[in-house]
């Protein structure tokens, strides 16, 4: 990486924001200004480990020679069209990430958030006209402690006051139910259910994994009770894991898929829902759209980033890697680790209250070169780009059992 080109400290830096920026978002006090595979850095030249990754937006590394060269090569030919005309990178994107994910037809989006959305719309509109649910009276059941996403709608059906406490009146049709609990959401599931929408694995909650069965309920009764199942793996997805789907590890296909975050290769906003043909099929043209969604900058990304994913390559790696991240951890239990749950390249783990919040935590491994989140009071979040190397997995492991020792 070259000399950051800023002539302003990461202090002066983080001082002007204060004045003209939103304070929607809680950083940590580092300001990055170049970054490179695992690594970034800040603007006075300091390197850290990013062991976050952008939420799994960064599943590649940061500037992926692939996705670099491919982003390169279209801004030099095409950037935007508007869904008003087609474009030539567009068909080759749909058809390989539906082959990919095992599923019929595509609809390119933006940001998770217009994924869930759109994923909402759809499952809506396919109650209506395909299981006959009288007009408006379409629900979808969701799993309490949930995140996907912060929009009205969204927020309407989310059991975190922060994100909700403000901005009422919230959007009927959703019914909650505990994760994890088959009998409560036999129970919620009706003639008016047009979908379960879960995360196979609850990424903001702490990395919440289900029970083994769990998934393969929920895919057995959204059958028996006609309605669809939506899987929603903006941050489980695309390598996270070990699979390519995080339902893959109990071998279920949905009906809808919501995809985001990675799929841009952390260069463009990338998201899509992916699904079987009678239920996509139900849009027509005007019911709903983006002008940015599909376009052929973030088709050239997406369609190099399922070509990275292809070979398998990323999902290998993450579980092999996931054994040394699981390992760790372990070691760490009762040495300021109450405990963790982790899949693949993707842990979170409860840090012992009396050593400090998890925020608290995050910012000493920051001070130690280490980056991370919080979520949750104590828990903190792990989930390091899937090009990490075995021995940078290693040192970060080493520099958590150091903070915490200290």
């Amino acid at each position: 990486m070259t000399a950051p080109v800023s002539t302003r400290s990461s202090a002066d830096l983080i001082r002007a924001e204060e004045p003209v920026l939103a304070h929607n978002y809680h950083p940590l006090p580092v300001v990055v200004a170049r970054a490179e595979g695992t690594w970034v850095e800040d603007v006075e030249g300091r390197r850290y480990l990013d062991m976050l990754a952008g939420y799994s937006a960064l599943n590649f590394g940061h500037r992926h020679p692939a996705l670099i060269e491919a982003a390169h090569a279209q801004l030099d030919r095409l950037t935007l069209t508007s869904r008003a005309f087609h474009n030539d990178r567009l068909a080759e994107f749909a058809e390989r990430l539906a082959e990919l994910t095992g599923l019929d037809m595509v609809l390119p989006m933006n940001t998770g958030a217009e994924a869930v959305e759109s994923g909402i719309k759809v499952a809506r509109k396919w109650a209506y006209e395909v299981k006959g649910v009288p007009a408006d009276r379409a629900t979808i059941v969701v799993a309490a402690e949930n995140f996907h996403g912060r929009t009205t709608t969204i927020v309407s059906f989310s059991t975190d006051e922060t994100a909700r406490a403000g901005f009422g009146p919230f959007t009927p049709g959703f019914r909650i139910v505990p994760y994890n609990d088959l009998a409560a959401l036999e129970a919620a599931v009706d003639e008016t259910t047009a979908a379960v929408l879960l995360e196979p694995i609850q990424g903001e909650a702490g990395v919440v994994i289900p029970d083994d069965g769990y998934l393969t309920g929920v895919r057995e009764l959204t059958r028996r009770k006609g309605c669809l199942f939506i899987a929603d793996e903006i941050q489980s997805g695309l390598g996270r894991t070990g699979r390519t789907l995080a339902v893959e590890h109990e071998g279920v296909v949905p009906d809808v898929l919501l995809l985001g975050k990675a799929l841009g290769g952390g260069i463009v906003p990338v998201s899509a829902v992916v699904a079987r043909r009678d239920v996509l099929g139900v849009l027509r043209p005007g019911e709903h759209g983006s002008t940015f969604g599909g376009n052929p900058l973030a088709a050239a990304v997406g369609t190099a980033v399922v070509e990275l994913l292809e070979t398998g390559e990323f999902q290998s790696g993450a579980a092999e890697l996931g054994s040394v991240l699981r390992d760790g951890l372990t070691g760490l239990v009762g040495k300021g680790v109450v405990g963790f749950r982790a899949r693949g390249l993707w842990a979170g783990v409860d840090i012992d209250p009396e050593i400090g919040t998890g925020r608290e935590v995050s910012k000493l491994l920051m001070h130690e070169g280490v980056l991370v989140k919080d979520t949750h009071g104590s828990t903190i979040r792990l989930a390091p780009p899937l090009t990490i190397t075995a021995e940078e997995l290693e040192s970060a492991l080493g520099v958590l059992e150091k903070v915490l020792r200290r």
